[in-house]
């Protein structure tokens, strides 16, 4: 601005001049302002000689000199970042450097200087303008007084300005029209005035001093009976509209307000009646639609701008609105019938209310609307709900003939906080004033009342106007408005009333004189989309009061179960043979699946086996689609075949969806794997989650949930194996690890990841990491050995897990090295997968004793040498070398946070990178090994005296129970530490000894055990248990617990355990390795008590036959129920363990109560919490906490019984919510949970905690544990 002269000003003008006198015949062939705009704004594209224009030249120059360097930079860093090929293409260069530089500072600092620069020089041209405008008006004076009568000609100007011809509307042509438009005048005469004002710029007109008498006029002439003269004036109407700004559109429809209000209070208009309906062929009627609708579309587009503009503007467009509305004639004794209202016409142009959700979209608009409506205008309010009440009486009647005009602006003050305090309203001939729940009882009433619409197919909801879809979708909106859904729709009312019809139809009686199946199915809509939020499930659950204990009257959530069950067995007569049934059917279980799918919904619709009637109601369905015939050309049931089919195929998908939503949580998988579905439904997930554009995010979510869960059982791996699952997810790996994308087009080479696993890979990375529980491993790498072969084609692709170990984990020949395009990439994404599944114990000792990965990895550190001295070779470091010896040491140190070290997997700053020693073979050096104080025989102080004092056998053994659980309580929480060592063990040792003889805390029939070490001396161990022994000697050496010689003693402890509980298996005939043979991983829980025993044989044997008497058995000691004749043949069958369905299930739904964030961020992250706390309880916590942690663990399940199991994994997930939520937000949640230790946590420290969860919670928890043995479907 600085450099801008006099003399630049003046060649802009002559620059711009030239520009408009090029492009004069176009602009002034425009038949309207905004036409000319839209030919400037398209020139380039239109005229051949734009870029010879000298503006457009200095545009350029201009835009050069400032900009020029800046895209110079931007193009060249483009195509640097172009090295990965990712966003290759000239096109997406221009569009990337395009938008940098539209955000730059540069570019705005131009525009802004260039704006300026345009606005001083356009002020000038003006400026210049009004002056010749003036002469031309002087001369025109002049001209009238010479010829008087005559008219003034259109081109004024004597400037050579372009912009000074034919855009001028003078003052002499405006008086002359208005003398013309007098009604005494010819009709040609008024006519031709018309066509003038028309073809004139609207903005002209309105500025002109006489205005306010030409609009007057304007109004008079819209009662005019020619319809042509009416629709000439509306299109000036909208001519003004569209082109003049709010301060002149304002007046315009102000007056276009008033004369509408003026003509619905005249007496003298035949205005039509509720009774007789609108004629739409009648030209009263068409004229009064038309200028209803110019005002209407004028409500929709006012919004967008007004707020550019004082406030007042706004204010009286709003009011005149309001008063327009609220419009009512009295009635009369002589005309009996209701004459329709003004909203009735808008209802009929605007059914959607679409103006009035906009004007209460922004809060500028919306605070002016309601206080209005609370101060002048709540007449409004009141008759939009009296001709509600009144509608619903018609229909109850069987008269209904009424249109819903009010119901949308009713519908849409609710969502409002400030809309909502206008209620209560008081009604005429009423006592009682409607509240906001009585208004959604009356919304609901009008559902399932009003008269049926046409009926809608089942694939295709077409979009309808009938009162019930109307008010269908106020609950749909007030749904999805939390804080309103919360006050107005989460309460018993509301809920009694949705769920009326469905009460009536399962008396048998009629829901309503015309209850359809479409009234039923946005019933169904409205009662899934409360039971999807948590407060809305919560009332649908246990209703308002959730402490009540009447049992007699259901909450909806039972209700919705009897319905939907009585729907899929067809035991609802009313709606035998209907076409519409299926889709009722799909409506209510849908509902019914927002409820089970979660762990509390679960738990209440358990007893009515709607896992059991969806699974018949979809084998019949499947039956049904097979014997569909093959439709032959020219037959007759060609139509009939092709139309059946598709529906088949539709219902059939959706009761497949049904039953996999069953997946979402560990029962629920339980349940479905008893239907035999399992295999069906893991395929048609597959089917769904490939149609990535068509599945949302959160559906998405959900998905990976699902695998999660399914994933976590024998079965369900299997599942996914067979469904093409993992080939699918392992194809999508490889192509990213080693490949690349097909479709992106290279032109530089990829960049090297900087990153351990490069962000392409992350997503397989995680979705494996979920997979490979240890069920999953066991039953897909179980007893198969690798394929180890001579040569791999660089065109082989793995598509198994067992591949995935061959090719990038256990790399121990050149074959498969070469066979590596990206070798450190690819084998170091293979060392982190093995460090994560190797943090399960059981899946460490298998692939241990399957693939030797430890000697593996110790044969490629030796190589990866170099020679320094003639006896003296050094590691190489680098990214391989560093994970191997991470992966090394965690593998082989067993220990909790303070027990064990393991090396960092990246280098440091400084002069040594890489301080941690690396090894080839054992032992480890010993700069792993913690420090820490080692376990010792602590002296027993007087609180465990006094503890073990207590377990003495009372007369009153129920008050004995429990002083003996509140001495130990007492204990855990003053001294934890005492609760340690020897006296840890003969703890243990008498309080299982003295319940187990109380009959009354026994779960299990005693078995007789006679086997002597010479019976089981002969006996083998599997490879996993053997390692695992070893294993637990070391760990116990460690720690001071054992000495040498242990070995053979637990050995002959785990033989005699095997041999034990073989008395209590039954034969059981599967295909999943799991239920072949013993129990297929290691005995962690015998381990761990061998330990606490300090070695004792004997008395680990003793304290095990007694323990296997007690509930807390079954949860504790994993293998005790392996293939176990307590438990009911269609759970056996399934391979999954009560841990799994019981344990990890109350662990899923406390989560959710107690600590909502964590449950919410396992969601997040596509990560399930009973996956991590089935891998926590199954090895007994080891490398996650302390050993004196393990003890307290064991000890507290042991003493208060198997439900505190549940609390402890609570306690811990609550300890870790904050990293739990910075992981989430890192999206390495699953990574962190399995491989870091549990640091910090006490399970002394959370006693009080875990008491208060006790309280809540102990009666539902031990009631399903208890019920282990009777759960059958």
């Amino acid at each position: 601005m600085a450099l801008f002269s006099s003399k630049d000003e003046v060649m802009l003008q002559t620059m711009l001049r030239q520009l408009f006198q090029s492009v004069k015949e176009k602009i002034t062939g425009a038949p309207s302002l905004e036409c000319a705009e839209e030919i400037l704004l398209r020139l380039e594209e239109t005229d051949e000689k734009f870029h010879n224009y000298e503006f457009v030249k200095y545009l350029r120059q201009h835009i050069c000199n400032t900009l020029g360097s800046m895209i110079e930079e931007e193009m060249e860093k483009c195509t640097s970042d172009q090295n990965q090929g990712e966003d290759s293409g000239y096109d997406t260069v221009v569009q990337h450097v395009t938008k940098r530089t539209q955000e730059s500072k540069e570019y705005k600092e131009m525009m802004y200087s260039l704006k300026n620069i345009m606005m001083v020089v356009v002020e000038s041209m003006i400026n210049k303008f009004e002056e010749d405008e003036t002469r031309s008006e002087d001369r025109q004076r002049k001209m009238q007084k010479e010829q008087s009568g005559s008219c003034c000609t259109d081109n004024c100007s004597d400037s050579d300005s372009s912009f000074n011809q034919s855009y001028k509307f003078c003052q002499g042509k405006l008086r002359l029209i208005l003398d013309q438009l007098d009604p005494g005048q010819p009709k040609e005469v008024r006519y031709e005035a018309l066509q003038i004002l028309c073809s004139a710029p609207p903005s002209d007109v309105l500025s002109c001093e006489n205005w306010t008498t030409l609009c007057e006029k304007l109004t008079t002439s819209l009662s005019d009976p020619d319809p042509m003269f009416t629709d000439r004036i509306l299109k000036f109407y909208a001519q003004t509209f569209t082109l003049s700004p709010l301060h002149m559109t304002k007046e315009i429809y102000t007056s276009l307000a008033k004369y509408l209000e003026l003509y619905f209070l005249s007496r003298e208009n035949h205005l039509p009646t509720l009774s007789a309906g609108v004629d739409i062929t009648s030209s009263n009627v068409t004229r009064l639609l038309k200028k209803v609708r110019l005002l209407n579309e004028y409500q929709k587009e006012a919004p967008s701008f007004w707020i550019r503009h004082p406030e007042k503007y706004m204010e009286e467009i709003v009011e005149r609105t309001l008063s327009l509305l609220s419009v009512k004639q009295e009635q009369s004794h002589l005309v009996p019938q209701k004459i329709l209202d003004p909203i009735y016409f808008f209802a009929l142009v605007d059914t959607k209310a679409v103006w009035f959700k906009k004007w209460m979209h922004a809060y500028y608009s919306r605070t002016t609307v309601l206080r209005l409506l609370e101060k002048k205008y709540k007449c409004l309010i009141t008759t939009a709900v009296q001709q509600c009440v009144q509608y619903l009486e018609l229909c109850e009647a069987m008269k209904a003939d009424e249109i819903l005009g009010h119901s949308k602006h009713c519908g849409r003050l609710l969502i409002y906080t400030q809309g909502r305090k206008l209620f209560p309203i008081k009604l005429k001939n009423r006592k009682d004033s409607v509240s906001l729940t009585s208004l959604l009882v009356l919304f609901t009433q009008i559902i399932y009342y009003s008269p049926s619409c046409p009926k809608m197919t089942s694939i295709v909801y077409s979009e309808n106007y009938s009162p019930a879809s109307m008010v269908t979708d106020i609950l749909r909106m007030l749904c999805d408005q939390k804080e309103c859904a919360v006050e107005c729709l989460y309460n018993s009312t509301v809920t009694e009333a949705l769920l009326q019809p469905i009460h009536n139809l399962m008396k048998g009686t009629v829901a309503a004189p015309d209850c359809s199946e479409t009234a039923l199915i946005h019933i169904a809509d409205i009662l899934a989309r409360i039971a999807s939020v948590e407060e809305g499930l919560i009332l649908l659950l246990y209703g308002e009061n959730m402490n009540s204990s009447e049992e007699e009257s259901l909450t909806g959530a039972h209700i919705i179960a009897k319905f939907s069950k009585k729907l899929l067995e067809e035991d609802i007569s009313i709606f035998s043979g209907s076409e519409m049934l299926p889709v009722v059917k799909g409506a209510f279980i849908s509902v019914c699946r927002q409820i089970y799918g979660t762990c509390e919904g679960l738990q209440v619709l358990l007893p009515y086996g709607l896992h059991e009637s969806i699974a018949k109601a979809w084998k019949k369905t499947s039956l049904l689609s097979e014997r569909i015939p093959t439709p032959v050309e020219g037959s007759d049931s060609v139509s009939s075949v092709s139309q059946e089919s598709p529906n088949s195929l539709a219902w059939e998908d959706n009761l497949l969806d049904d039953l996999l939503n069953f997946a979402a949580t560990p029962k629920g998988l339980l349940l479905l794997q008893r239907t035999g579905a399992i295999n069906e439904c893991v395929t048609f997930m597959l089917s769904q989650y490939a149609k990535k554009p068509q599945v949302s995010r959160q559906k998405e979510f959900g998905y990976e949930v699902l695998v999660v869960q399914v994933a976590s059982t024998a079965a369900g791996a299997v599942a996914l194996q067979n469904s093409g699952f993992i080939s699918a997810l392992i194809t999508e790996l490889w192509s990213n690890l080693e490949c690349g994308r097909d479709d992106v087009r290279l032109t530089h080479p990829r960049a090297t990841p900087v990153d351990p696993i490069d962000r392409s890979c992350q997503k397989s990375f995680l979705a494996l990491v979920n997979l490979l529980s240890y069920p999953a491993v066991y039953e897909l790498t179980g007893n198969q050995e690798l394929p180890n072969k001579a040569e791999y084609s660089l065109r082989e692709v793995p598509t198994c897990i067992i591949d995935i170990m061959d090719r990038l984990i256990v790399l121990n020949s050149e074959a498969k090295i070469r066979s590596l395009l990206n070798y450190e990439q690819s084998h170091t994404f293979g060392l982190r997968l093995l460090s994560v599944v190797c943090c399960d114990l059981d899946a460490l000792l298998l692939l241990e004793a399957q693939y030797q990965v430890s000697d593996m990895l110790l044969h490629a550190q030796e190589e990866n040498t170099f020679e320094i001295s003639e006896n003296h070779r050094n590691f190489i470091i680098d990214g391989l070398s560093v994970e191997r010896n991470h992966v090394l040491v965690r593998i082989n140190l067993i220990g909790g946070p303070s027990e064990r070290i393991l090396p960092p997997r990246m280098l440091e700053k400084g002069d040594d990178p890489y301080p941690w020693p690396m090894f080839s073979s054992y032992p480890l050096p010993h700069c792993y090994l913690s420090e820490g104080p080692r376990s010792a025989d602590i002296k027993q102080d007087n609180d465990i005296g006094n503890l073990l004092s207590c377990f003495k056998m009372s007369d009153k053994q129920t008050e004995w129970i429990e002083n003996c659980r509140r001495q130990f309580c007492k204990t855990m929480k003053s001294k934890p530490d005492a609760v340690h060592g020897s006296a840890l063990g003969e703890l243990l040792e008498k309080w299982v000894l003295l319940l187990a003889e109380n009959p009354s805390e026994c779960y299990f029939p005693s078995v007789e055990y006679t086997a002597t070490d010479a019976n089981v001396k002969n006996e083998s161990l599997s490879s996993v248990q053997q390692l695992g022994m070893k294993m637990t000697v070391r760990y116990g050496k460690f720690l001071n617990l054992l000495k040498d010689g242990a070995e053979n003693d637990l050995a002959l402890v785990l033989k005699h355990c095997e041999k034990f509980l073989k008395q209590q298996q039954s034969a059981v005939t599967s295909s999943l390795r799991c239920l072949q043979g013993n129990y297929a991983g290691h005995d962690w829980f015998v381990s761990s008590l061998f330990m606490i025993m300090r070695g004792d044989k004997e008395k680990t044997l003793h304290f095990l036959q007694h323990f296997s008497r007690l509930l807390t058995s079954a949860f504790l000691w994993v293998p005790r129920l392996h293939n176990s004749r307590y438990l009911p043949v269609d759970t056996l069958g399934t391979g999954i363990h009560p841990i799994y369905f019981c344990s990890a299930h109350y662990i899923e739904m406390l989560l959710k109560a107690e600590v909502p964030l964590v449950f919410s961020a396992f969601h997040m992250s596509g990560f399930a919490p009973s996956q991590i706390c089935l891998q926590w309880i199954t090895q007994c916590f080891w490398n996650y906490l302390d050993w004196i942690e393990i003890c307290h663990y064991i000890a507290t399940c042991v003493v208060l019984g198997p439900d505190y199991q549940v609390y402890v994994c609570i306690a811990i997930l609550k300890h870790l919510q904050r990293d739990i939520l910075q992981h989430t937000q890192a999206q390495d949640l699953q990574v962190f949970l399995k491989e870091e230790a549990l640091h910090g946590f006490r399970v002394s420290n959370y006693f009080d905690y875990m008491e208060n969860l006790e309280q809540n919670y102990r009666p539902v928890l031990l009631r399903d544990m208890r019920s282990i043995r009777m759960q059958s479907s």
